[in-house]
């Protein structure tokens, strides 16, 4: 007795794909729940585990509020945030940002004190680097030059305006 390839009863899907079909369906199906899963795991944000500090090594330099380092609004960041001299800000490298440095983040910078908040996002050129808002202050952020800092910041932070 011979098998076709189409079964006379319409059971299903499954029956109606030889062995060879199935097998690549199962396969195709296999490959794209891995490809998922990788994806998630590579985008997951590390905020379900609150309450953890994380500190990392980055490049530090300073910016002010002038158009030749910013946009033609100086004045306002990457996210719509007003910037106010004296205020303490910090603009972060995109690559930072799936790391739990989101808009709002209250972060701590090492030979610094106080706690300055990520309000701006840096062009997507630089990798691994922050920008310290220094207001109208063009010397003060010359003499800060070019540093490196540990940043430290505590995961699944609530963030508001």
């Amino acid at each position: 007795m011979r098998e076709t390839a189409r079964c006379v009863h319409k059971v299903g899907v499954a029956a109606q794909l030889s062995r060879c079909q199935r097998g690549r369906v199962r396969g195709a199906l296999l490959w794209l729940l891995v490809s998922l899963a990788l994806v998630a795991a590579t985008f997951a944000l590390p905020s379900c585990k609150s309450g953890k500090w994380r500190e990392l090594r980055v490049t530090a330099t300073a910016y002010n509020s002038k158009e030749n380092q910013t946009s033609e609004h100086p004045f306002v960041a990457a996210w719509g945030d007003d910037l106010v001299p004296g205020m303490k800000a910090i603009a972060v490298s995109r690559d930072l940002i799936p790391l739990g440095l989101r808009r709002g983040t209250r972060v701590q910078i090492s030979g610094l004190s106080g706690t300055y908040r990520v309000l701006d996002k840096m062009n997507a050129r630089w990798d691994h680097r922050i920008d310290i808002y220094m207001g109208l202050d063009v010397e003060k952020a010359e003499a800060w030059g070019k540093r490196h800092v540990t940043i430290r910041w505590k995961l699944g932070q609530k963030h508001t305006r």
